[in-house]
């Protein structure tokens, strides 16, 4: 199998997890794929993924999965270890549920920083993603219990590639002052081998317009 990868991209992240909790990243070749979204994407990943998204996973037989949702779920059906996503039940509905917040916050981040990089961004948007962003973290605050109290799954995996993309691209914004439980689950869950060895550093030289600092959810918690 072939994966369109790139290392700071929290939706490649999950996919990363998923094939170390699972034994299968030696069954993977990686190929280093940039997109963004003021860049045209390369004929690389067109071919593969006519969205020009990352992940893609080509599989052996020549078709492409994409997104990281359908990914996860696939490798999570190839190997013969405990299941990251419940077969049924409840608790495969609270991972799903987990998997979609924290794909959308995750969203949220993105487009927050990118419009915010804009030379000219908009008002009314900043104040948008900054209101869902606050209002997604006090959530999970409040679902911190259950975070820990349930097996770790994949939507674990999607909560905490989340809170990685803030740490990453939101660096200053003291998000675990204002969400201490979430933050104690995140600083136990962050110590498994798959999250730790995946867990992103922003290498890149500093911009003219930093967004590190863009929210800083003490100033208005």
């Amino acid at each position: 199998m072939k994966l369109h990868w790139s290392p700071r991209s929290p939706f490649v992240r999950k996919v990363m997890i998923v094939l170390h909790e699972t034994g299968q990243l030696e069954n993977v070749e990686r190929v280093r794929t940039v997109v963004a979204l003021a860049t045209p994407p390369g004929d690389d990943i067109l071919n593969d993924n006519p969205l020009g998204k990352i992940p893609a996973l080509v599989l052996d037989d020549g078709s492409c999965l994409f997104d990281s949702r359908v990914i996860c779920e696939y490798l999570d059906t190839q190997h013969s270890g405990p299941r990251l996503l419940p077969a049924e039940g409840a608790e495969r509905i609270t991972h799903l549920r987990w998997q979609a917040f924290g794909d959308g916050f995750t969203d949220i981040l993105l487009l927050f920083r990118f419009e915010y990089l804009r030379d000219h961004p908009d008002p009314a948007l900043l104040e948008g993603f900054e209101r869902k962003t606050r209002a997604s973290l006090k959530a999970l605050e409040g679902e911190a219990g259950e975070l820990t109290a349930t097996p770790f799954g994949l939507g674990h995996i999607s909560i905490a590639c989340t809170l990685g993309q803030l740490d990453l691209r939101f660096a200053q914004s003291n998000w675990r002052l204002a969400a201490p439980r979430l933050a104690d689950w995140y600083a136990g869950v962050s110590r498994r081998p798959s999250l730790a060895v995946t867990a992103a550093k922003d290498d890149a030289p500093p911009a003219a317009k930093d967004s590190t600092s863009l929210i800083n959810f003490m100033q208005k918690s």
